[in-house]
């Protein structure tokens, strides 16, 4: 099971308490795997900035989780047949998913607990914003690369209707360097080889007897050669589309036919030359965003206990892993533990002032007398 519930229970006599008495009777019963989930000493500033700040954590949590999941399911697209290694590539600070956020430590450098909470969300913000922008710009670039090849690679191995035929014809198929005369390619259903055969010289005068050649059929088609004057070009094709032959524009030019095989080595290698750095920029971002959401998983959890428990800050926060089996008494014992908060928190009581309800946060669909967020590892098949 992928799903981890993240949440926070006031202290008792000490923090511990409230830990040892949770995670006693949970595991007593067999119902979850507990983690003491570690939140910093950060400053809490004023009721005011926090009630504002709920509801914008929430807003970021929401942002955060998204561009993770889009850097996660893009590194999928990006290593195409070899997706099935997409799992072992989402790593988190160089560990897999579930051990990062069952041993959350905070990251000091990177969000300093001395800033305001305001700041860090901004800095968090700034810096997934940035991870997004990159993205575009970074799958922009590789998809129009990829797009070009995919097309270039369709035509080679199309109909004969519409592929490339450079790669089938050979020089001594074309009449070339002559002022008169000129040799057109000429695509004939099977069905109709016998009557291309005996009707080609008469489609239009000035077709040089006997000219035709089948230069290489598929299922459907097949690729002749016919040569003519080039005054009556336009003629032929038109009565050749009334009997269903259709005329392919080509002209046999040595330096384009090898301009365009040089083209399709040119993606071919440019896509290879990207593809290594790509995976890298993704898995390293992955890595950011997915920290980064469990920091503001972190502050929506320090900022709502303070609304609701009061201070002084006192309470233990916990990540608990469900059993899939019994998530549904695990809910029942967990509201027996603290059923009683409700009507406290409700009354706006403990030692914080009456404040309105949205603003504790208490609007999301999902609320319990505890604090309660809800976290998905599953970057793959899951929607946020």
């Amino acid at each position: 099971m992928t799903e981890y519930w993240l949440i926070s229970a006031p202290g008792d006599k000490t923090c511990q308490q409230t830990w040892d008495s949770m995670n006693n009777t949970t595991r007593q019963n067999n119902l979850s795997l507990n983690y003491k989930f570690m939140i910093p000493d950060l400053k809490v500033g004023t009721l005011d900035q926090l009630v504002g700040l709920s509801d914008d954590l929430g807003k970021l949590d929401g942002f955060v989780e998204s561009i993770t999941r889009k850097v996660a399911s893009y590194l999928g697209e990006v290593l195409e047949d070899q997706r099935d290694k997409l799992h072992e590539n989402l790593m988190a600070n160089n560990s897999d998913l579930p051990s990062y956020i069952t041993r959350f430590q905070w990251d000091i450098a990177k969000y300093p607990i001395k800033q305001s909470l305001k700041n860090i969300a901004d800095i968090i913000s700034k810096q997934v914003g940035q991870i997004d922008a990159d993205l575009k710009t970074k799958s922009t670039a590789y998809n129009n690369l990829k797009g070009s090849l995919q097309n270039l690679e369709k035509k080679q191995t199309g109909s004969l209707l519409t592929r490339n035929l450079a790669d089938l014809v050979k020089k001594e198929h074309f009449i070339l360097d002559s002022e008169y005369l000129t040799t057109l390619l000429v695509i004939v259903p099977k069905a109709s080889f016998n009557d291309w055969h005996a009707n080609y010289e008469k489609i239009t005068d000035m077709i040089v007897p006997r000219s035709s050649q089948l230069v290489t059929q598929d299922a459907e088609y097949g690729l002749f050669t016919v040569s003519l004057f080039k005054k009556v070009v336009e003629e032929f094709k038109l009565h050749a589309r009334e009997k269903k032959f259709n005329v392919r524009e080509f002209t046999y030019n040595e330096e384009e036919l090898a301009a365009g095989k040089n083209e399709i080595t040119k993606l071919v290698t440019d896509k290879k030359k990207q593809f290594g750095p790509l995976v890298r920029w993704l898995k390293v971002n992955f890595s950011e965003c997915f920290c980064a959401w469990i920091h503001v998983k972190a502050l929506r959890v320090f900022v709502e206990s303070v609304l609701r428990y009061g201070l002084p800050v006192n309470f233990q926060a916990i990540l608990i892993h469900p059993n899939k089996k019994t998530s549904k008494r695990l809910r029942e014992v967990l509201n027996q533990l603290y059923g009683h908060l409700d009507s406290s928190a409700l009354q706006g009581g403990g030692n914080i002032d009456s404040v309105d309800i949205p603003g504790l946060g208490f609007g999301q669909s999902e609320y319990y007398p505890y604090v309660y967020y809800k976290i998905n590892v599953d970057m793959i098949d899951s929607k946020p």
